[in-house]
C-alpha cells in the first residue's frame, strides 16, 4: 500500500514540528569551580546575623559576604560541626564535614546547564531518608530578597522550622520573612533525588517543591566512587515561583547536598555565590 499525499503531508508536518531537544555543552571543554560544601550543625539565620555569638556579623552589617570570609575555611567549619564541636546538639557518627564540589556552568541562548561532580565521602550514618542515598538542590534568587547577596541561601534557614532543635513545628519548612511570589522575594529551587524523581519549586513565606515550569531535566550517576548530576533548565518562560534569567546579569546561587540517606538540617551547604549569565561572576555560565 502506497502512502497518501495527505499522509505523506501529515508525516512532514509532525517532524517539522517536533520539539528541539536541549543538547549538553561538552563539558570536557567547560572550566569548573571547587565549592566546598560544609556540614553546619545548628547554624540559622538568626546565630549569624546575631553579634554576640557570631563575630561576622558586624562585617556582614557593613556588606561584606559570608563567603569572602569563609571561603578558604568551610571545611575546617565542617569538620567542628559534624563532630559536635560547634554548633550541633547531636552529632551523626562517621558524618562527613566537608564535600568538595566541582561545578560547571554553560548556556545555548536558551537553557542553562549546570553540573555537579564530586567524590562520595564516607559515610554510615542511619537512613533518615531510605529512598535516597542522595539528593542535590540549587536555589537562585533574582537579587530582590535583602541580605541573599551576602548570605546565599541562609535567608531561609530559621531556627523554628522543622528539624531544628527549636522548632515548634514539625511541618514548618523553609521560608523568607517578608518574602512572596507577587514582589518577586523569593528562590527559585530546583532538585534531583537519586531515587530519580526531580522538582521545581520555589521558597517564598514557605517551601513549595513543585509548580515551576522551566527545569526540562536533572539526572545523576554514580561511577565508581564518583557522583556526577547535570540540570537542564529554561532560561526564561516558566510558572509560577520561576526566575527568568537573561544574558549579562548576576544571581544569587547556593547548593545543598543531602548525602548518606540524610534529610532535613543534616546536609552540606555551600555558601552563597554568583551565577552569571554570559556575564562575569563566581560561577559564570557563558554561550557555548
Amino acid at each position: 500500500m502506497k502512502p497518501t499525499p495527505t499522509l505523506l503531508l501529515a508525516a512532514t508536518m509532525t517532524l517539522s514540528i517536533a520539539p528541539v531537544q536541549a543538547a549538553p555543552p561538552d563539558w570536557s571543554k567547560v572550566s569548573g569551580r571547587t565549592v566546598t560544601l560544609f556540614y553546619p550543625g545548628v547554624s540559622p539565620l538568626e546565630w549569624v546575623t546575631k553579634g554576640t555569638e557570631h563575630g561576622g556579623a558586624r562585617a556582614m552589617r557593613k556588606g561584606e559576604t559570608c563567603a569572602s570570609c569563609h571561603d578558604g575555611e568551610a571545611a575546617d567549619m565542617g569538620k567542628k560541626m559534624a563532630s559536635g564541636q560547634k554548633l550541633e546538639p547531636a552529632p551523626i557518627k562517621g558524618k562527613a564535614g566537608s564535600i568538595p564540589v566541582n561545578v560547571q556552568a554553560a548556556n545555548d541562548g536558551a537553557n542553562l546547564y549546570l553540573r555537579f561532580s564530586w567524590k562520595q565521602p564516607a559515610g554510615g550514618a542511619p537512613k533518615m531518608d531510605a529512598d535516597n542515598q542522595v539528593k542535590l538542590a540549587f536555589m537562585l534568587e533574582d537579587n530582590k530578597i535583602e541580605g541573599a547577596n551576602l548570605s546565599g541561601c541562609w535567608e531561609a534557614c530559621h531556627a523554628d522550622v522543622r528539624t531544628m532543635p527549636s522548632a515548634k513545628d514539625d511541618k514548618k519548612t523553609k521560608y523568607v520573612k517578608g518574602a512572596s511570589l507577587a514582589t518577586g522575594k523569593y528562590y527559585d529551587l530546583l532538585q534531583w533525588t537519586s531515587k530519580g524523581v526531580k522538582h521545581d519549586g520555589h521558597v517564598a513565606d514557605k517551601r513549595v517543591v513543585d509548580g515551576g515550569k522551566l527545569l526540562l531535566d536533572a539526572k545523576g550517576e554514580k561511577k565508581g566512587d564518583e557522583w556526577v548530576v547535570t540540570f537542564t533548565r529554561k532560561l526564561s518562560g516558566g510558572g509560577e515561583g520561576d526566575i527568568a534569567l537573561a544574558p549579562g546579569k548576576t544571581y544569587n546561587f547556593g547548593f545543598a547536598i543531602h548525602d548518606d540517606h540524610a534529610s532535613g538540617r543534616f546536609h552540606h551547604v555551600s555558601l552563597g555565590y554568583t551565577l552569571g549569565i554570559d556575564a562575569k561572576a563566581d560561577i559564570s555560565a557563558a554561550k557555548q
